[in-house]
């Protein structure tokens, strides 16, 4: 009996990264970008149906952000296939942390399966890493 991939199964890479040129300190504005990878390792074919973010600003403030899909997509991932994409997120300071998970539904048995995304941090240029 075929089931449905664990969270395991479908692992997430993500790489943030500064953008000085779309950010504006004295306005508070420090602008991100992160390139998320999403890798399935289960032998069933998968689609990331929606993302669920926390976003903890510099001030303390957190942000939930949810959605259908990412960046305009509900991606299928075939087994030992990857989805590559990347977004931008707009903190109030130049230190911020991330997390969050995306809903996948297995396309053979139409499960629904969260896939957590670890805490990661977002900082400027100048902050200890």
């Amino acid at each position: 009996m075929d089931v449905a991939p664990q969270s395991e199964e479908v692992h997430v890479d993500v790489e943030p990264a500064y953008c000085d040129d779309e950010s504006s300190p004295e306005e508070k504005r420090y602008v991100f970008s992160y390139t998320i990878t999403v890798h399935n390792y289960s032998r069933h074919s998968m689609q990331l149906m929606a993302r669920h973010w926390s976003i903890t600003q510099s001030s303390g403030q957190v942000q939930e952000v949810r959605g259908k899909g990412v960046v305009g997509q509900q991606p299928m991932i075939g087994p030992g296939q990857t989805f590559r994409y990347t977004s931008r997120a707009i903190l109030d300071g130049p230190v911020g942390v991330m997390e969050g998970a995306f809903t996948c539904v297995d396309t053979v048995t139409q499960r629904p399966f969260e896939v957590p995304v670890a805490p990661f941090r977002l900082a400027g240029p100048n902050q200890v890493h």
